[in-house]
């Protein structure tokens, strides 16, 4: 039994344009021609049809699929194993992606409250990258202190900010001076203020132990747009950030020690 163009269109939810397509490409050629001229399918035309379709679907290129039918030393099954693979890394992308999204919202809505003009006001230099924010919440999404910490930033007052940011700018220019007038990383007075910061975090955010302090500082290294939120660009220098990150550090080892001597002392 043969089929003409427009039946196969109809039942195979294939444009005709497309058929037309996959005769040029060379993909699928009508067994036979009416004798008026017009393409005729026939049954083995349609089980090739059906296995196209099924290629696409998978996201095979049409140079893939031809080169399937084309090369007899070509295995199908190798091939539907390596897209299987591609699926399964592309769902984990886009699942990704979704909770990324999602998060983004979260952030968005339990955000700072302030217009533009008092954004600018209260925190200068100091920008919030959104992707950054973002990758943290995900980051720390089963985190007590990450919530905590995003629930008491939506309460803030905008005298809340400009206190805070007015404490941020002090530590900053300190930091910067120590930094600049080559105080040891691991000396007293990077560690106090490490300390400070640490302190800092907990009394505007959310409890801050030496443990979560480190981790931390260990973004500011990592990701430039962590750091960015503690020192703005301008205000950087190469080295800063490993500087802080050590300073944390060694204020993380300076407590352990604290508590070990207190114990030892019980």
């Amino acid at each position: 039994m043969s089929y003409s163009v427009g039946q196969v269109s109809a039942f195979a939810g294939v444009t005709v344009r497309t058929l037309h397509h996959y005769d040029k490409a060379g993909l699928l050629s009508p067994s036979d021609r009416s004798h008026a001229g017009y393409r005729l399918y026939s049954e083995a035309d349609l089980v090739r049809l059906q296995q196209i379709l099924f290629y696409r679907e998978l996201g095979f290129a049409l140079d893939e699929i031809a080169a399937i039918f084309k090369d007899p030393q070509v295995n199908p099954l190798e091939r539907l194993r390596a897209r299987q693979r591609e699926l399964t890394e592309e769902i984990a992308r886009l699942q990704r992606l979704a909770e990324v999204a999602e998060r983004a919202i979260e952030v968005q809505r339990t955000g700072v409250s302030l217009t533009p003009q008092e954004r600018f006001e209260v925190f200068g230099e100091i920008t919030f990258d959104l992707s950054y924010a973002t990758e943290a919440e995900l980051k720390w999404a089963h985190s007590d202190g990450q919530r905590g910490a995003m629930a008491r930033a939506a309460a803030h007052t905008k005298e809340d900010w400009r206190q805070l940011m007015g404490e941020a700018a002090v530590w900053r220019a300190e930091l910067t001076a120590a930094f600049d007038e080559g105080e040891p990383c691991d000396g007293e007075r990077a560690m106090d203020l490490a300390e400070e910061h640490r302190l800092h975090i907990s009394r505007w955010f959310t409890s801050c132990p030496p443990d979560m302090h480190r981790r931390i500082a260990d973004d500011f290294v990592a990701d430039p747009r962590a750091f960015a939120l503690v020192i703005p660009p301008s205000q950087q220098r190469p080295g800063l950030a490993a500087y802080t990150r050590k300073a944390v550090h060694a204020n993380a080892a300076r407590h352990a020690e604290v508590r070990t001597v207190s114990e030892e002392d019980q």
